[in-house]
């Protein structure tokens, strides 16, 4: 399974903010971007939603900035990559289908003619499951951690990033 470039960047952006020393004014999106050495327009779009979804907190003005909205505890890596993902369809055969419960529940494509044409055996295929049971597996492990997790080795972390 391999990650967009925008959930990359969204759990990138989450890690400096949380590594960010306390007394530090607020970040930019120029400090991340210069930081992880990536584009500050993408990087936009990322920071819009991660304020929009209520992780970070965006203050606007000359001396505005960002920095994270709840404590690094509180924010579950699985979340940020459900809301970061377009989907999880690891096959062409299922797509990522977002229910009430939160849970990642992919559903297999019925009406889809690319996917039967792209696979002939799509009917009766047991891959799909395996490739289900293994994304359930990815998702289970990444609701185990949190952002504190990753960024216990803050002073390391910020060392490099300045």
């Amino acid at each position: 399974m391999r990650l967009t470039n925008y959930s990359d960047y969204a759990l990138r952006t989450l890690m400096y903010l949380a590594v960010m020393p306390k007394d530090a004014d607020l970040a930019t999106i120029q400090d991340i971007a210069d930081g992880y050495q990536i584009s500050k327009s993408h990087l936009t779009k990322i920071i819009h939603q991660l304020a929009q979804l209520g992780y970070i907190e965006s203050i606007r003005g000359k001396n505005g900035g960002i920095r994270l909205a709840r404590r690094p505890e509180q924010i579950n890596l699985g979340e940020v990559l459900r809301y970061t993902e377009p989907d999880f369809a690891t096959v062409p055969c299922f797509v990522d289908a977002r229910p009430a419960n939160d849970k990642l529940e992919p559903t297999i494509e019925k009406d889809n003619k690319a996917a039967q044409v792209s696979c002939m055996i799509q009917p009766s295929c047991l891959l799909k499951n395996v490739f289900y049971e293994a994304t359930q597996a990815f998702i289970a492990v990444m609701d185990s951690y949190t952002l504190a997790d990753i960024t216990r080795n803050g002073d390391k972390l910020w060392a490099l990033l300045r």
